[in-house]
């Protein structure tokens, strides 16, 4: 039974969207490291059962190597530097940042793989970091933007555009689920040793704990099982306009949830990295046309 496109589309964006939401309550209570930590071993742990009732827990051995190190670039590195960024910007100044990661993966592919780059994605590249620019140039109300903040998040991206690079190139035979499950597998055991040194200062509450467990089987699990599913009935193409809806609902959860405000340099940069993105993510003529990983 197909999934109709457009419910499903909004209720990915919604769950990406909100993940933004749910770094913002649980970062500042668990930090970063233990949130995310936490967040990847209960992914892991709640798709491994479909893996083992698919038999696919032989592809899972198979690839371990190549998914610990997409591991590493798709979910430990990004998804721990958004919880950084997220302790100081809002939800959907976070999310704008990540949405640059089309832009990266196109300059990543031009720079070190020689995928072509015509007028189009080249202008589209220019376009999303302007927008950058405009997000953390304008000047601010009350106290000046932090850069480090904004740095963590576009490194993020940068990350997701070298894990799109490798899928793309080394990952496209492996199952979506085994692809999704052996990644945040791979990113707890990275992470594990990490703990030690960074644990929190104090018990989280309920609402803390829910957070996690939202990011973990809503924003991770079921959204990725939402994804996978849209990429085989209607392909990337479609699929990837996802993007655009993604900081809209991350904007909208912070707004009614945490009276965060949509400020000028949001809505000016937010608008020019997404037309960046349109152009940027745009397909040359004749290119395959492959499955692309997906983050929040």
């Amino acid at each position: 039974m197909n999934l109709p496109f457009y419910p499903a589309l909004i209720l990915l964006a919604a769950l990406w969207g909100g993940s933004f939401l749910f770094l913002r309550v649980a970062a500042p209570v668990l930090g970063p490291v233990w949130l995310i930590a936490l967040r990847v071993l209960i992914a892991g742990l709640v798709m491994l059962p479909l893996v083992a009732g698919r038999g696919q827990l032989a592809e899972l051995r198979r690839h371990w190597r190549l998914l610990l190190l997409v591991g590493c670039l798709n979910a430990a590195a990004p998804f721990t530097l958004l919880a950084y960024t997220a302790l100081e910007l809002t939800a959907g100044m976070t999310s704008i940042l990540n949405a640059t990661v089309p832009i990266f993966a196109a300059l990543v592919g031009y720079l070190l793989y020689s995928e072509p780059l015509d007028t189009r994605r080249g202008i589209g590249i220019l376009l999303g970091f302007l927008g950058v620019l405009v997000l953390v140039g304008i000047p601010q109300r009350g106290a000046p933007l932090p850069l480090l903040p904004v740095i963590a998040g576009l490194v993020a991206a940068l990350s997701y555009a070298f894990a799109a690079n490798l899928a793309k190139r080394r990952l496209v035979h492996i199952p979506g689920l085994v692809f999704v499950t052996g990644s945040q597998l791979g990113a707890a055991a990275l992470m594990l040793p990490l703990l030690p040194w960074f644990v929190p200062e104090s018990m989280p509450g309920a609402g803390v704990i829910a957070s996690v467990l939202a990011l973990a089987v809503l924003c991770t699990s079921l959204a990725f099982l939402i994804y996978f599913r849209l990429l085989r009935e209607v392909g990337p193409v479609r699929t990837l306009t996802v993007t655009y809806l993604i900081p809209v609902f991350a904007i909208a959860w912070g707004a009614l949830l945490l009276d965060e405000v949509l400020t000028l340099n949001m809505l000016l940069g937010g608008v020019l990295v997404l037309f960046g993105v349109a152009l940027a993510n745009r397909r040359p003529i004749g290119s395959p046309d492959v499955r692309p990983t997906r983050r929040r």
